[in-house]
């Protein structure tokens, strides 16, 4: 069903060390309205869709999340692949390194391991549209609380990306809700044979 190109989205070559930002930006991976609980949110929901254009508007932001995901574990990877343990520690990630050591594991920033509560998946195409909207604005927030976080522009810039994708996903779950709403307004006429 896809196709894999074997490069970020986005470059991330973030040179500084800092477990610091590990720690708040692992949160947009596992965390409650990080990119895990919203790929496996459309690409659930995409199941329920009434019309093509939902589908696959579903479809393909639920495999662009997967591609955000793997943006954040890189960043999370690169902030803490050269830091000292005692760096680890002072800034607050050692109790995640004798768990995961520099592994990648989706939590939120608080600690909070992902479950799968995040996920919403009602089987209602408006609930589930209006849902992702909600879900994509929570998203973008959380991007922004980021970057204010954030002093070093090897991370501040993807996370801007990540931020505007997120603006972009509104956009079109938002066509897609029309859509949808166009759709229902209809007279559906069924053919008996």
């Amino acid at each position: 069903m896809w196709t894999y190109d074997k490069f970020l989205e986005y470059p991330i070559k973030i040179k500084t060390p800092s477990p610091k930002m590990a720690k708040i930006i692992i949160t947009q991976y596992g965390g409650p309205d990080g990119e895990l609980a919203a790929s496996l949110r459309y690409l659930s929901q995409r199941f329920s869709m009434i019309t093509p254009e939902a589908i696959a508007t579903c479809n393909d932001i639920g495999t662009e999340e997967l591609a955000h995901m793997e943006m954040v574990a890189s960043m999370v990877r690169q902030l803490m692949k050269c830091a000292s343990l005692e760096e680890i520690e002072k800034e607050g990630m050692g109790a995640y390194y004798v768990d995961h050591g520099r592994g990648i594991y989706p939590i939120s920033a608080s600690g909070v391991p992902f479950n799968a509560s995040y996920i919403q998946s009602k089987g209602d195409p408006i609930v589930d549209l209006t849902e992702n909207l909600a879900a994509e604005q929570k998203a973008r927030a959380t991007y922004e609380y980021l970057i204010n976080m954030a002093d070093d522009p090897d991370v501040i810039e993807p996370l801007k990306f990540l931020r505007e994708r997120e603006v972009v996903h509104y956009q079109r779950f938002g066509e897609a809700l029309r859509i949808v709403q166009d759709h229902l307004q209809q007279p559906h006429l069924f053919i008996m044979h």
